[in-house]
């Protein structure tokens, strides 16, 4: 393909857009569209999924007509939706079609030759599923049009699959190798994670890299088995082919670095940028209510701690009422003008440590402040049961409230009005929550690790994220001192200076000054 214009050809690995409202999905849509904004950089995105294979798609310079053409391009929307087969019969021929994929695979990840071909889908007859599905949960309303300009390339094979040859092959022979995307005509491609797959001559891969905690910290991770693996040999494999990786924090640039030294060179650190919905604001009292009750989790129906897979229970995660009048008149008590509330937002997962928050905020309730709630953000992840149990007693109470799904704009107003929000993860590549609450005019507690220093700098109070005495007594500090108003009057001013750093003002010039060096070589 050739480029006359010159123009800086880019792709961008999208797959994790596809699930998630925050961190790594979000940081993909935050990323593409400010990359969009670039005039000079032809912009397009990859179709992936993790488990299943993309069906559909325009591959090489075949003449079809546009009916034909469209009908291709909806099976794409169709395959990333969910289940595509028919009937029996194409349950059967995808299960073949499957079977020669893997064995595809093998052979290019065994001998190196061959290319997995990309297929082509156009964006203009589907530009609702595009912004609903990709960018709709974190851009605002005024980046649609210039997001859903640019075009797309769809991979068939999924991510999981071409994972799992390159372990394979690592098994037997001691390193894995990958087979090679056919990305000719492209100057990088920007992949989300370590990416199990080579590129062609030409291309610079870069790897947006968040974390190392599937390697450093495996015991905290889900399917720890495959992603500990998965992780670690695709990133040992880009390491050798010379790719680049464009870490969000300098701690994870170290940990990168302590894995592998030898690519120091092409280890970069750009930090996450925050989401234009998130804006210092005065606080709105009388909507935490609403918003809270139409953000409840519910029930939720999940494993029993230590039985066999398949054994489940119901989790009532929201307080059970006898009728519509009742529950108002709850909620406009528990959470009205004058409450104050601590936040946290974050996946429900053992490293984030809800447990260590969870007691110290009990040990407040119990010695100083009754009255004292606690708002939980976050979807349900994994080795979610023992906090769950440990939730349960509170939320019944009503002095507990787990809530899902939040928009942005809704969020926001939880962040300028909880008396805190605590990050308390023992481990992070980034964290989004204490730069968001900063941003939104909050007060941020943060355990005392290094990339919380880093992030948030002096405008956070630090605790140790494994002793609870340590977390109380700094929350005691920020909610109940003599001088709390000024502390909390001190971290807001900090909060908005510190955060401003993050803005996508701020980090797309690196990115383009990245991007325009990685094609000529030249990074730094």
């Amino acid at each position: 393909m050739d480029n006359a214009n010159n123009n800086l050809r880019v792709l961008m690995e999208m797959r994790p857009a596809l699930d998630g409202f925050y961190g790594i999905p979000q940081e993909t849509r935050l990323l593409y569209g400010v990359l969009s904004t670039l005039p000079d950089l032809e912009l397009s995105g990859l179709l992936q999924m993790s488990k299943r294979s993309v069906r559909g798609g325009v591959y090489g310079r075949v003449s079809l007509s546009e009916a034909e053409r469209v009908h291709r391009f909806a099976r794409v929307v169709v395959s990333l939706k969910g289940r595509s087969a028919l009937d029996w019969k194409s349950d059967v021929a995808e299960w073949l079609d499957n079977y020669w994929q893997t064995w595809r695979l093998r052979w290019g990840a065994w001998t190196g030759l061959g290319r997995i071909p990309l297929g082509h889908f156009e964006t203009r007859h589907f530009r609702d599923f595009v912004w609903q599905e990709l960018y709709g949960r974190s851009l605002p309303a005024a980046d649609r049009e210039q997001v859903l300009q640019s075009d797309y390339r769809v991979c068939a094979y999924p991510w999981r699959r071409m994972h799992l040859v390159g372990i394979e092959r690592a098994q037997v022979l001691s390193h894995s190798r990958y087979p090679v995307l056919d990305t000719r005509g492209l100057d990088v491609f920007v992949a989300q994670t370590p990416f199990p797959g080579r590129v062609s001559a030409g291309t610079t891969l870069v790897v947006h890299y968040h974390d190392a905690i599937p390697v450093l910290m495996p015991h905290t991770i889900s399917d720890r088995a495959f992603h500990q693996s998965s992780h670690f040999q695709a990133m040992a494999a880009n390491v050798r082919s010379g790719a680049h990786f464009v870490c969000v924090s300098d701690a994870t640039r170290r940990d990168l670095l302590s894995l592998f030294p030898e690519a120091e060179a092409r280890a970069h650190t750009i930090h996450n940028m925050l989401p234009a919905h998130y804006y210092p604001a005065e606080p709105e009292p009388e909507r935490i209510p609403d918003i809270v009750r139409r953000h409840l989790h519910g029930e939720y129906e999940g494993k029993v701690r230590g039985t066999v897979k398949d054994k489940t229970r119901i989790y009532p995660l929201a307080r059970v009422f006898n009728n519509e009048e009742e529950k108002t008149a709850f909620y406009a008590r528990a959470l009205g003008p004058g409450t104050r509330f601590v936040l946290m937002v974050s996946t429900i997962e053992p490293r984030k440590n809800h447990a260590r928050l969870l007691a110290a905020w009990e040990a407040l309730r119990g010695t100083l402040d009754p009255e004292l709630k606690l708002i939980l953000v976050g979807h349900i992840g994994w080795d979610y049961q023992t906090a769950l149990e440990d939730f349960l007693p509170w939320i019944e109470q009503g002095s507990l409230f787990l809530l899902h799904g939040i928009p942005a704009d809704a969020l926001r107003l939880l962040y300028r009005q909880a008396v805190v929000t605590v990050c308390p993860s023992v481990g992070e590549g980034f964290d989004f929550s204490g730069a968001e609450a900063m941003r939104c005019g909050g007060v941020v507690a943060a355990s005392d690790i290094p990339v919380h220093r880093e992030v948030y700098g002096e405008a956070a109070r630090y605790f140790d994220p494994y002793d609870t005495a340590s977390l109380a007594g700094t929350l005691r500090q920020i909610i109940y001192s003599p001088d709390a108003d000024a502390l909390q009057g001190q971290l807001r001013a900090s909060g908005a200076v510190q955060s401003a750093r993050y803005l996508p003002e701020r980090i797309l010039p690196r990115w383009e000054a990245f991007l325009r060096g990685a094609k000529q070589g030249q990074t730094s």
